[in-house]
C-alpha cells in the first residue's frame, strides 16, 4: 500500500482511477441527489449536505456542525484509515461544495483527504466509467482527534480583526460584493446586503482556468498573482468568508496549494453576519 500521506490533495482522474485498485477511499459526491442517481463515480456515495448545511459560530452551532458530520462521515465509512475523495460536477458550478468537505474535514483533523480536480466534468472527459449502482456504505466510527485544526474563525473572532492588518478576503460573486444580492439564493435571502467593513474582494472564480476537461485550480504561481492583485501576501493573515463558506473553501484550498500559510475561514459568513443588525456592515463601491 502506499504511503498516503503523501497524496496530493488535488487528484486528477487519472490518478484517482489508479488509486482505487490499491488504496482505501470513500467518495463522496456533493451534488444533489437527482444528478447523484443520474450517474456518478463507481462506489461514490452521495452526501448533499456537506453544501447544504448552514452553520453558525456560536459554541453551540459549531458544536451541532461537528456532531453533524462525524455522524454523517462515520455512517459512509470513514475511520481515519480511508482517504476522503470529495467530488463536485466541475469546480466553478457548484459553489465550491467538493471543496467545502475538505475544509470541514480539514477543521475535524481528519487525515487523509482529496478533492477531484475538475470535478465530474474532467471524469467524464478523460474516459472514465460512470454508474447508476448505489453502494451500501458499511458504518465506521468517525475518528475524533483530539484537537482538529485551528482553522475556523468565529463571528466574534472576526468582531475583534476588524481594522487589524488581518486581510478580511471576501471571495462572493460581485453583485453580492457591490451589495446588490444578499446571496446567491436570491437577492434578499439574508436581511442585509453589503460585506464586512475594510474588507478586500477576490472573486473566488479567479483561482481557477479554464482547461480542455473543464475549469481547474490555477498554479501556485497564478493563485499568487492574483492576491497580489489586491495587495494580499503570503506571510498575510488570512480570514476567508463568503455566503455560507462553500466558495471560501474553494479559495481556502487555492491558497494552501500556493504556500500560504496563515489561512482560517470566518465559516458563518455573511449568512450569519447580516442577520445580527447591531454589526457593522459596508455597501457599494470602494473608492
Amino acid at each position: 500500500m502506499s504511503n498516503m500521506m503523501e497524496l496530493p490533495v488535488l487528484v486528477s482522474p487519472a490518478d484517482l482511477s489508479k488509486q482505487f485498485t490499491v488504496d482505501p477511499m470513500v467518495i463522496i459526491d456533493t451534488r444533489d441527489a437527482d444528478a447523484y442517481t443520474a450517474g456518478h463515480i463507481p462506489g461514490a456515495v452521495n452526501l448533499r449536505e456537506i453544501f447544504t448545511y448552514l452553520a453558525s459560530s456560536s459554541p453551540e452551532g459549531l458544536e451541532d456542525l461537528k456532531q453533524s458530520f462525524t455522524s454523517q462521515l462515520g455512517a459512509i465509512g470513514l475511520s481515519g484509515k480511508e482517504t476522503a475523495v470529495f467530488y463536485e460536477d466541475s469546480m466553478n458550478s457548484g459553489y465550491g461544495q467538493s471543496c467545502r468537505g475538505y475544509f470541514l474535514l480539514t477543521w475535524l483533523g481528519y487525515p487523509k483527504i482529496q478533492v477531484l480536480n475538475g470535478g465530474l466534468s474532467a471524469w467524464k472527459a478523460a474516459g472514465l466509467p460512470i454508474t447508476t449502482e448505489v453502494p451500501t456504505p458499511i458504518a465506521a466510527i468517525f475518528p475524533m482527534s483530539s484537537t482538529g485544526n485551528d482553522v475556523m474563525v468565529t463571528l466574534e473572532d472576526v468582531k475583534e480583526k476588524l481594522g487589524s492588518p488581518a486581510v478580511l478576503m471576501d471571495v462572493r460573486d460581485v453583485d453580492e460584493w457591490i451589495g446588490d444580492s444578499s446571496s446567491p439564493y436570491g437577492k434578499d435571502f439574508a436581511p442585509r446586503k453589503g460585506r464586512l467593513p475594510g474588507a478586500k474582494w477576490l472573486e473566488w472564480y479567479r483561482f481557477m482556468k479554464p482547461s480542455g476537461m473543464g475549469p481547474v485550480f490555477k498554479s501556485p504561481d497564478e493563485i499568487r498573482a492574483e492576491c497580489m492583485t489586491a495587495g494580499v501576501k503570503t506571510n498575510d493573515e488570512i480570514i476567508l468568508y463568503c455566503f455560507k463558506g462553500a466558495r471560501a473553501s474553494n479559495t481556502y484550498l487555492a491558497l494552501k496549494q500556493a504556500g500560504f500559510d496563515n489561512v482560517k475561514m470566518y465559516f458563518g459568513s455573511w449568512n450569519e453576519w447580516s442577520r445580527d443588525p447591531s454589526l457593522p456592515i459596508e455597501t457599494g463601491l470602494t473608492a
